[in-house]
């Protein structure tokens, strides 16, 4: 990239992330392809806006514990009204000047010297200074299902709307670097103004997170050189002194610019559309850049190989790249578990928020009349609500009462999922935050059943069956096997949008149409799976390639 003018000034979002998105965003217009615009994906947009509401219905709770705290002898809190910016920050500065103990939705001058800019959602008075405290929309916590001993704990909290940071034996940190640099800007961006608590390398900040039940302290001393570093970094790319390029890399699917990049990756058949992350560099040190390199390759993996996908494995993908074929068989006949009663199971849930609906498919190999039936449970109230976890406790009743009759009844049972990721964390946190409703199992429970045979991850059996050049997701390996959605646009994002409109969540016009929508796209998944267990372990598989040939071995 070339032909920037002046110097960049960076908010905390460009200190992470994919650097050739930063160098896009600041390059000048004109030297971008004109298709391509600057906006945000719908998928972004709704993350953004979810984000803002969050922090609003956050802040309004510290707001009115504040000023029931310090009833009596005068509001420690003050409010920066939304304004222009220069308004705020001056706002900001003069409630600072003032010695308040909490400013809330503060905005801190932008740094033209240093190129950053950076606001906080709370800015809580500390000795002579003030300590930065942040408000995300995705949990910043895990519960611990066995507590350690106080002595032990490491991580420490406050209550929220509060400053008293204790040892917190019941929680382990689930750390995003993002929120980090996000901290270590604004603290950095306070020791300029001579406002921070506390030198840099002792400062420390606050976290809170989409269960806003606590506020987690965070030690920034740590990452005061990385911080520096990763400025002094980003600056340069965005600047245009550091050439970019694009990779493929997992950021790519939400990112506006991924369209212009992807066209330029495929005409160059960049070997990051097959192995990406560290494997994908360590070919291009090798000198192996394109698809068709790599599926040409005849010598020995590089010296510096390593990670979950094995060097055999990526030149087949690239193979399969070249010759346009779907799937490899990695064996002569795949084999996936299979029951006499199947139960086939698909979460949904809205980010950060919760789990609103479990869908299920229930099939009894031993006898063909037996309906298979798609049964949905669901909560349409507006996430977060208790409302989950009653429906999560019907979905769980059923789902053992149909294990234990058939258990009873001397037949074999299994439960299918496709990536047990999604679903694990769900059925466990669905257990931990719901306890206290009435059929909720306890986690130990949980556990018991995940770690059981009678749960089955599709989506591990894929990856052991098959080698997938262009991913093993659902909507990527079900239509191999004949299966296709009745909605064109099914997929995650969307539904993201459906569920928005389905409940009127914050404050979007409702539609209810939607919801059969939802439950049309989660029964096709649960059925997507079936069909794809029941592909695999029929004679149709047998036409695709093995592995072994492909290699000439």
């Amino acid at each position: 990239m070339t032909g920037h003018v002046g110097s960049a000034i960076l908010g905390a979002r460009n200190l992470t992330g994919c650097e050739h998105r930063l160098a896009l965003d600041f390059a000048p217009r004109e030297e971008l392809a004109a298709a391509v615009s600057a906006e945000e994906t719908a998928e972004a947009q709704r993350r953004i806006e979810a984000a803002q509401a969050h922090r609003r219905e956050v802040l309004a709770t510290i707001h009115e514990r504040r000023l029931a705290e310090s009833a009596g002898g005068g509001p420690d809190v003050r409010w920066i009204d939304d304004g222009p910016h220069r308004e705020r920050v001056a706002a900001t500065r003069e409630a600072m000047d003032a010695g308040v103990g909490w400013i809330l939705a503060a905005t801190l001058p932008t740094d033209s010297d240093r190129g950053r800019r950076g606001h906080a959602e709370v800015l809580i008075r500390d000795g002579d200074g003030y300590l930065p405290v942040i408000i995300v929309n995705h949990r910043v916590t895990t519960r611990i299902s066995e507590p350690r001993d106080d002595e032990t704990a490491t991580l420490q909290t406050s209550p929220l709307g509060s400053w008293r940071p204790e040892p917190d034996a019941t929680r382990s940190l689930r750390g995003q670097r993002r929120d980090v640099m996000r901290l270590a800007q604004i603290a950095a961006m306070l020791d300029d103004l001579g406002a921070l608590s506390t030198d840099r390398r002792a400062a420390v900040g606050g976290l809170v997170g989409l269960d806003a039940d606590c506020t987690v302290v965070i030690p920034l001393g740590d990452v005061v050189d990385d911080y520096d570093a990763t400025l002094a970094r980003r600056r340069a790319i965005a600047d245009g002194e550091i050439a970019t390029a694009p990779r493929r890399v997992s950021e790519c699917r939400s990112c506006h610019w991924w369209p212009q990049c992807e066209k330029q990756l495929v005409a160059a058949r960049d070997v990051s559309l097959v192995v990406g992350g560290n494997q994908g560099q360590v070919l291009r040190e090798a000198g192996i850049l394109t698809i068709d390199a790599l599926a040409g390759h005849r010598g020995p993996q590089p010296a510096d190989w390593a990670g979950a996908v094995p060097f055999d494995d990526a030149v087949v993908s690239a193979k399969c790249w070249v010759g346009d074929i779907p799937l490899v068989r990695r064996s002569e006949r795949p084999r996936v578990a299979r029951a006499d009663i199947e139960v086939d199971v698909d979460m949904e849930s809205f980010g950060e928020r919760g789990a609103y609906l479990w869908g299920t498919l229930l099939t009894d190999t031993t006898e063909p009349s037996r309906p298979v039936r798609y049964r949905p449970f669901v909560t349409w109230e507006p996430l977060p609500t208790d409302d989950e976890g009653r429906s999560f406790a019907e979905f769980w009743a059923w789902l053992m009462t149909e294990r234990s009759a058939a258990h009873a009844a001397g037949k074999t049972f299994a439960a299918y999922c496709y990536s047990q990721h999604a679903e694990n964390r769900w059925l466990r946190g669905s257990a931990d935050r719901f306890g206290h409703v009435p059929g909720v199992p306890s986690r130990r429970t949980v556990d018991a059943f995940i770690a059981s045979k009678e749960w089955v991850d599709i989506f591990e059996a894929v990856g052991a069956t098959f080698i997938c050049p262009r991913g093993k997701g659902l909507k990527r390996i079900a239509p191999v096997a004949g299966f296709a959605w009745r909605d064109d646009e099914a997929g995650g994002e969307a539904s993201m949008e459906w569920y928005a409109a389905a409940v009127g969540l914050d404050g979007t016009p409702r539609d209810e149409s939607q919801r059969a929508r939802l439950l049309e796209y989660n029964e096709d998944d649960v059925r997507a799976t079936k069909v794809l267990r029941e592909w695999i372990a029929g004679d149709a598989v047998l036409e695709l390639p093995l592995a072994a040939d492909l290699l000439g071995r």
